[in-house]
């Protein structure tokens, strides 16, 4: 049996995280992916966040569990977003970590005209939106095995995205 008969044979999965500050576009972009049939998760919703002294960390059950799900229960490739300090410890789990970033009027633009969730509207949010892009996005650049400037619009990263992952 060559090589490609047996990939052909085992169901494989491969899992894509996309992190990056809000506003750059990362549920869009889950929603343009899903649009063309890939599987994605949005760990924002679904209870895979807790809240531990005021900050929301990936529950490492449920992330856990979501990775180690069998291979022919969710064959080709999972995309999961999320930014979270813990996030890191799953990096060895996922094949690309992708970071989308943007400029931060654009950040400051897309907060406030978003209507799909409310985070960075209120003043202080925004300022803490900008100040993690500051101090955060470098550290999730150091491990990102691509970046996408989401100023294009969101079926372009999506091509870009598909293109380093496939």
């Amino acid at each position: 049996m060559t090589r490609s008969e047996a990939s052909q044979e085992e169901p494989h999965r491969e899992a894509v995280l996309i992190t990056g500050m809000s506003g750059t576009g990362k549920s869009s972009l889950l929603d343009e992916l899903a649009a063309r049939g890939y599987r994605t998760v949005d760990t924002d919703y679904g209870g895979y966040f807790q809240v531990i002294d005021g900050e929301s960390l990936w529950r490492e059950d449920r992330i856990g569990a979501l990775l180690s799900s069998a291979p022919d229960e969710l064959a080709g490739v999972l995309f999961v977003q999320g930014t979270t300090r813990n996030q890191v410890l799953f990096y060895p789990r996922f094949d690309h970590i992708v970071l989308l970033s943007a400029p931060p009027e654009v950040l400051t633009e897309r907060l406030a005209a978003r209507t799909t969730n409310p985070y960075g509207k209120d003043p202080a949010e925004l300022a803490e939106t900008l100040q993690y892009q500051q101090t955060v996005e470098p550290l999730l650049r150091a491990s990102a095995t691509l970046e996408v400037i989401t100023t294009v619009p969101v079926a372009q990263v999506a091509d870009i995205v598909l293109d380093h992952v496939l």
